[in-house]
């Protein structure tokens, strides 16, 4: 008995890790990419007379990527369901590994004119299509590996490559950013993107040694033929709709809230006034960095108890706490300090890091498994759509357009109320709370 425990301790830590680390790459390369438009590609690549529309132009490319994240889930989906969480996962991730290098080799608008900007859109377009099957898979992969009551213990460590990628984003920069202006805008921002190639051969290193998920095992072992003839997303759409919906809605609000602060609140407050606050880059990159810590943090504290109490209430409170942090944000970034507008993301990271723990778990949970994956991926991929891919540009407009970066706050307590009102329609998938009615209606009697 001895011999086999650490076994299955080990083969469970790998899991974790190979689930995290494929999120880490998706959203470092997400977060290299917002970081870079904020501080760098509207001089190398969106070329404009006006710099507010060259800004602009640049966030535009970083939501498009977002509009390729459904087609991904639905096509990753559909590998993963019929063919194999771990192949699909493989795909994915070499996917994203790729697109990051090949931006990091990209020349410049100044090299070849138009064709430049072009292929970076396309590039965009390949992250957008391979990361929008790579967080619910990985998900999915941790979750049916892990015992029934300790899901959200697994499924976390997908969560946390949210924060881990980011910061990795953030340290990057803030070392490039060491460098001098001239050294930055010519070469050093490429050096991020190409360390996107290391993270990628870590990841493939990790996830060749994982299994296939146990409960996808079983299901080739009882229904192998039904299972290959299914088409996930036509069983998903005709039997679950009301719940994708649903489903999607609650993942609007935290892909908000989080693309707001990692990507459009670094582009306010360091652009020049009267637009953004004219702060240095470096301390509100370093300032990211502890947002997201404590986010990670926030992340484990609510899905370790989101396993004892339920998904539902830590999440409802976690929506809530977020609202409030919405409309704390911006009017306290606007005193125009470091210390203030590196209060206001550390506040914000920590609140939506209450919500976001479960989040993968829960959505994992709404859905039986022959459609899980499809389901699970398209609910948080069109929640992101319209979340996180729109929220940079809409806040800027909305800074642009009245002069007051409070109203941005309002936008987001707004879509985060949609959210809570999805939640609260929205079914209890703990094992432990599901038990825990059963036993009390007398059903194991």
């Amino acid at each position: 008995m001895s011999n086999v425990a650490p076994e299955r301790k080990s083969s469970l830590a790998r899991i974790a890790f190979a689930s995290g680390v494929g999120t880490s790459l998706e959203f470092y390369d997400f977060a290299i990419y917002g970081t870079a438009t904020a501080l760098v590609f509207t001089d190398t690549f969106f070329r404009a007379d006006d710099a507010w529309f060259a800004a602009f132009m640049g966030l535009a490319t970083f939501g498009i990527g977002f509009l390729m994240g459904p087609i991904g889930a639905l096509l990753f989906g559909w590998i993963g369901d019929r063919y194999g969480r771990r192949r699909a996962l493989l795909l994915t991730f070499m996917g994203m590994g790729a697109a990051t290098v090949v931006m990091g080799l990209l020349p410049t608008y100044a090299q070849i004119g138009v064709a430049a900007p072009i292929a970076l859109v396309v590039l965009r377009l390949v992250h957008g299509l391979t990361g929008g099957g790579e967080s619910g898979g990985a998900a999915v992969l941790a979750i049916e590996h892990a015992p029934p009551e300790k899901r959200a213990r697994y499924g976390v460590f997908t969560a946390l490559g949210a924060p881990a990628g980011t910061i990795l984003a953030n340290v990057a920069f803030a070392l490039v950013l060491l460098a001098p202006p001239d050294s930055v805008r010519d070469w050093a921002w490429r050096v991020p993107f190409l360390f996107g190639g290391v993270v990628l051969l870590l990841g493939l290193w990790m996830r060749k040694g994982v299994a296939e998920s146990p409960v996808f095992q079983e299901m080739m072992r009882e229904e192998k033929s039904v299972v290959r003839r299914q088409v996930p997303v036509v069983q998903v759409f005709r039997d679950h709709w009301r719940r994708l919906l649903l489903a999607a809605g609650l993942s609007i609000g935290i892909n908000a809230i989080a693309f707001t602060l990692s990507i459009y609140m670094l582009s306010y407050a360091t652009a020049p006034a009267p637009d953004g606050l004219a702060l240095p880059r470096q301390p509100i990159i370093i300032g990211s960095i502890a947002g997201l810590l404590l986010h990670g943090v926030a992340n484990v504290l609510s899905a370790h108890l989101s396993d004892r109490v339920g998904r539902r209430p830590v999440m409802i409170a976690g929506t809530i706490v977020s609202i409030a942090a919405a409309l704390v944000i911006f009017p306290l970034a606007e005193h125009g300090t470091v210390a203030s507008t590196d209060a206001a993301i550390i506040l914000g990271f920590f609140a939506t890091g209450l919500l976001f723990g479960p989040m993968y778990t829960y959505l994992t949970e709404l859905f039986p498994r022959e459609q899980r994956q499809t389901g699970m991926g398209i609910a948080f991929q069109t929640g992101a759509v319209l979340g996180g891919g729109t929220a940079p540009v809409i806040a800027n407009r909305i800074v642009a357009g009245t002069g007051n970066a409070s109203n941005v706050g309002y936008y987001l307590a707004a879509v985060l109320a949609v959210s809570l009102v999805c939640l609260l329609m929205l079914p209890e998938t703990a094992p432990a709370r599901m038990r825990a009615k059963v036993e009390l209606s007398g059903g194991l009697s």
